[in-house]
């Protein structure tokens, strides 16, 4: 049986909105952080040029097979490849595109430190880094639900917490990204934008 977000079906028309702003005409996206696999079945397919590539740990590669099966599946996708941002090799493709969405809250600083190092060594220069989730501002929520959602986070994993975009924005710079946009979502989140400076 496949693995089903419900969360995905409901945000996925308003990231694909922004994709098609930001990586339309691009060739070669990783996506880090798969999941179930349904975000790749859905985008992928407004984007018959690009090539998809899907990444996770290995646990959740079952899951994603199972949506690659299906005869619905766009054939621009190519199964996941291992990646646990921090413990092994990240791919030696360059990509001209890299997408994550809601991955940032959920793994540890520490790991969030190695998806955006990571994300600056894969990309090509001029390359462009999609970040989805709910993110803080000065240190602050935006949203009452949002806090909400901090305190559950905390409480099921102390090592998850909605993260400051500001310390965000301060690790793409680390990595060589300088920000594009910050576009504002439905249900408190955002899609940040970083490039890969020339």
């Amino acid at each position: 049986m496949k693995p089903y977000s419900e969360s995905c079906d409901q945000n996925r028309e308003s990231i694909l909105e922004v994709l098609k702003q930001e990586i339309y005409g691009r060739r070669h996206l990783l996506e880090i952080g798969s999941g179930t696999g349904q975000h790749a079945v859905y985008l992928a397919g407004e984007f018959p040029d690009l090539v998809w590539q899907t990444s996770e740990v290995p646990a959740m590669h079952e899951g994603i097979h199972a949506w690659l099966a299906e005869d619905t599946a766009p054939p621009n996708i190519l199964a996941p490849v291992c990646l646990d941002v921090c413990k092994d090799a990240w791919p030696e493709t360059k990509y001209d595109a890299v997408f994550s969405a809601n991955t940032a809250h959920i793994i540890s600083w520490p790991q969030v430190q190695c998806l955006f190092s990571g994300a600056g060594e894969v990309l090509e220069q001029g390359g462009v880094f999609c970040l989805y989730g709910p993110f803080n501002y000065n240190g602050r929520y935006t949203s009452e639900s949002n806090a909400r959602f901090d305190q559950w986070l905390k409480q099921r994993d102390p090592l998850s917490a909605v993260r400051d975009f500001e310390a965000l924005n301060e690790l793409a710079g680390t990595a060589g990204l300088e920000l594009k946009r910050d576009y504002e979502m439905p249900a408190n989140n955002r899609i940040l934008t970083w490039l890969k400076a020339d």
